[in-house]
């Protein structure tokens, strides 16, 4: 094939009297090949105003998407045209986000298939700083190995292997890998992972990754759920709950986090907390109405077996603020009311700094992983009083779910621990492909938490 080059289009960069001219053309990620004497040409519709550095991505995902389709292999764009198309950015974020979009685009999870789609589409851009392109992979590489741990099916992924699947991730990387076993987490006294985790015929874990590239750094802790598949326990889900495979959602983007600032070789001091369970039920399984006593001297009612994930990151919090970090954030597919709040494109976040909740929102517009900031609301924790023990692991109102899971985890955090939770419950899948998301895992939540802590650490300087 001749050499395809893409042209990006606005209704006001196209002359009229140019044959291929009609609205539809300019439609944002409209795709639509023709053909010249010189080359092949793709133009793609840019018609958006206004245009962010994540439409960027986006747009660069559907070309890339598109060419793969075609089974074409490689494509050129020209820096000068793309700065001249989007005149209010860099070159350098031009070209990062372009590229990290178009990485991306091209993402496929099939492994287990027998026609496997895994070549990778080159793109070309000439005058590029190939620093920003390498970046563009740091990030966009990240961003897969979240998605492909969320997409791997339960008999591959689950709390037997889960370490061993994160030794292939960080292989010849900085990042230590420390797996506390059942036996220790007894030792630790991390009751909630143990409880949750008595029907499975796996063992729990908590899996510590650790990496330092300065010790001078203020010590930041990530924690993600783990639940490598939930069927509710004894208080069982009913329909189709296949995708409860995603259920360890924030455990992935701990992971992808860590492999973006790890890749960066970025100066941070950051621990990600893993706690692994999954929640089935069995003769010996949690039973409702069972009390978990933690370490902080809280007790905790299961009212629910499905509320299972605020009681592993129950224990992780705790563990978390021992290990002296002084910021602590945590992520998971926490509740299903957060949907019905913010739909499937928004994270909530909450904060015990408001400052926090604001940067974090600032974070997700930048770079594609959209959170709102949501109210910790205290008056609610007269929902989770219960008349057995402190508190109840859900609350007795039918409303405020996220919220009152967000009240839940507050009491397991030292008020001097800046904290943030962020329910992803919502953002962990893609329902169809647009831009660079593919049907499947979202890969959300690494790029956010990565740019959280390398945030922090300018701000410390």
């Amino acid at each position: 094939m001749e050499k395809l080059a893409i042209q990006l289009i606005r209704s006001d960069h196209m002359d009229k009297n140019n044959p291929l001219w009609h609205e539809g053309i300019f439609d944002f990620g409209q795709i639509t090949p023709a053909y010249t004497k010189e080359q092949y040409l793709l133009y793609a519709g840019v018609k958006k105003n206004p245009l962010t550095l994540d439409d960027v991505r986006h747009i660069a995902g559907e070309i890339s998407k598109f060419i793969k389709s075609k089974e074409w292999s490689n494509a050129h764009l020209d820096l000068d045209h793309l700065t001249q198309t989007f005149p209010e950015y860099t070159a350098s974020q031009l070209t990062t986000a372009f590229y990290e979009g178009w990485y991306l685009g091209q993402y496929t999870f099939s492994k287990y298939k027998k026609d496997k789609k895994g070549t990778r589409v080159e793109l070309y851009m000439e005058g590029q700083d190939d620093d920003c392109r390498q970046t563009a992979l740091c990030r966009s590489d990240a961003v897969k190995a979240t998605r492909d741990l969320c997409n791997e099916p339960p008999n591959v992924l689950n709390p037997d292997t889960y370490d061993v699947l994160l030794q292939d991730i960080f292989q010849d990387s900085m990042v230590e890998i420390t797996v506390h076993t059942e036996d220790e987490l007894q030792s630790l006294e991390l009751n909630g992972i143990l409880s949750v985790a008595r029907g499975s015929h796996y063992s729990p874990k908590l899996i510590q990754l650790s990496y330092c590239g300065s010790d001078e750094a203020p010590h930041i802790a990530l924690v993600g759920k783990g639940v490598t598949f939930d069927t509710g326990g004894i208080n069982a889900k009913s329909g189709d709950f296949a995708d409860m495979k995603m259920d360890m959602g924030g455990s992935a983007a701990v992971v992808g986090a860590v492999k973006l600032l790890s890749g960066m070789e970025a100066r941070v001091n950051v621990t990600a907390l893993i706690p692994v369970v999954d929640n089935v039920p069995d003769a010996r399984s949690l039973l409702p109405s069972e009390i978990i006593q933690y370490k902080n001297n809280v007790s905790v009612q299961v009212v629910n077996t499905d509320a299972e994930g605020r009681l592993i990151l129950a224990d992780a919090l705790l563990f978390a603020q021992e290990l002296g970090a002084v910021t602590v954030v945590d992520i998971a597919t926490l509740t299903g009311s957060i949907g019905h709040a913010l739909g499937l494109k928004v994270a909530g976040v909450w904060s015990n700094n408001n400052d926090l909740s604001e940067k974090m929102k600032a974070i997700g517009s930048s770079n594609g992983d959209h959170v709102w900031p949501m109210p910790l609301v205290t008056d609610y924790d007269e929902w989770l009083k219960n008349p057995y023990a402190d508190i109840s692991n859900v609350g007795t109102s039918p409303f405020g779910g996220a919220i009152t899971a967000a009240v839940f985890l507050n009491h397991f955090i030292n008020p001097s621990t800046k904290w943030l939770h962020i329910d992803m419950a919502n953002t962990v899948q893609s329902w169809k492909a647009f831009g660079y998301y593919t049907s499947g895992a979202s890969g959300y939540g690494a790029r956010l938490l990565a740019d959280f802590v390398l945030g922090e650490i300018k701000n410390e300087n």
